[in-house]
């Protein structure tokens, strides 16, 4: 080989390293700034089911080096938690973190999406959702409000309520002032309860001052934080009626059309994470709260399998019904009892039978 050749060899070899180096060492392109305002249906320290929003906004905040930053606000700062949707869609603010059943008036799907009673447990939901058809029917749901919505916490079942009497058949919820939400509430309605539905940070005073018999609101460690348990002392599980309980960012489209594809996938990615990490906080919260009843004289009472079961039906009746009035509700539920039927070989298979798993 000529000297010349091995001289522009070398040349074209010193080039494309330093062309490689250049490209190695130059910043990544800069995030667009973002400065959201965020309302909140339910206080922020609630462990799992708001919880959640801070460390979105903190993970944000830090991979994007300050340039994307939501800013949340508690309960009635900016709006009321039953207008977040209006105040969203109509782009009010950018944005707020709800829980969706809320809208169940306007959107009869959305419940379905909340928390359902006899619905799966969050494993299945969460395959469903990214996985299934889930993510696809709500952002058609959620299309017409001029709104894009994303999964951003999920937490498991619910207790069943706060009740002054023990619940032993379905003749017990007859003529209950109740506080109860979802689906659920349609439930107990049929079955004579008067139901109602108080904003979380209401509930107290409602039963304080008797307005209400009963409640149900979330998980044992958010009831605590509500301090519900120092009203009643009776318990009732589990969760029938919201086998899980989700949360969602929800964001106005223009505003998310709007963004750059680097600025919407930090966003899908943090609600991910933020869903995940919303899950952690919970399952590790709930037995400590559970052992703090026990040891204060809360009564926790699981209702016997015969009640269960005619709640099953009932719950199959009103959904039913629903889903023939409402042709949205009915796609969605059938995408969700056929993945659970297909789901169901490997639900009963594949996880040990619940007594293997004993606390006493």
């Amino acid at each position: 080989m000529s000297i010349k050749n091995t001289l522009s060899r070398f040349t074209q070899g010193m080039a494309a390293a330093a062309l490689c180096a250049g490209v190695i060492s130059a910043p990544a392109a800069a995030v667009e700034k973002v400065r959201w305002q965020v309302p909140l249906a339910f206080p922020s320290h609630l462990v799992g089911l708001t919880t959640p929003v801070k460390h979105l906004s903190e993970s944000l905040a830090a991979i994007s080096d300050g340039e994307v930053q939501l800013r949340y606000y508690e309960p009635g700062e900016l709006v009321p938690p039953f207008e977040i949707m209006d105040a969203v869609g109509s782009g009010k603010y950018p944005a707020g973190y709800t829980w969706v059943g809320y809208d169940q008036g306007t959107i009869a799907a959305l419940p379905l999406y909340s928390g359902a009673p006899f619905n799966m447990e969050p494993p299945a939901y969460l395959a469903w959702y990214y996985e299934g058809d889930g993510k696809a029917l709500l952002e058609e749901i959620y299309a017409e409000r001029n709104i894009h919505p994303m999964l951003c916490s999920i937490i498991g079942p619910e207790g069943a309520g706060w009740f002054k009497q023990q619940i032993a058949s379905l003749e017990d919820f007859q003529d209950l002032r109740i506080r109860f939400a979802g689906i659920g509430g349609k439930v107990l309605e049929r079955l004579g309860a008067s139901v109602t539905m108080v904003p979380g940070a209401e509930i107290f005073q409602s039963l304080e001052r008797n307005t209400i018999d009963a409640t149900e609101f979330s998980q044992p460690a958010i009831d605590k934080m509500l301090g519900l348990d120092q009203i009643v002392k009776n318990y009732i599980m589990p969760g029938w009626h919201q086998t899980l309980t989700t949360s969602h960012l929800l964001v106005n489209k223009d505003v998310w059309n709007g963004l750059e594809p680097q600025t919407r996938a930090l966003l899908e990615m943090g609600c991910e994470s933020a869903t995940l990490k919303g899950f952690a906080q919970s399952e590790w919260a709930q037995p400590t709260a559970l052992r703090d009843y026990e040891k204060e004289g809360v009564k926790a009472q699981v209702l016997p399998e015969p009640v269960l079961r005619e709640l099953e039906k009932v719950t199959a009746q009103v959904m039913n019904d629903i889903a023939a009035e409402d042709e949205m509700f009915n796609r969605v539920l059938t995408s969700q009892r056929n993945f659970m039927k297909h789901h169901a070989i490997w639900h009963g298979k594949g996880y040990l039978p619940r007594d293997f798993y004993r606390y006493d």
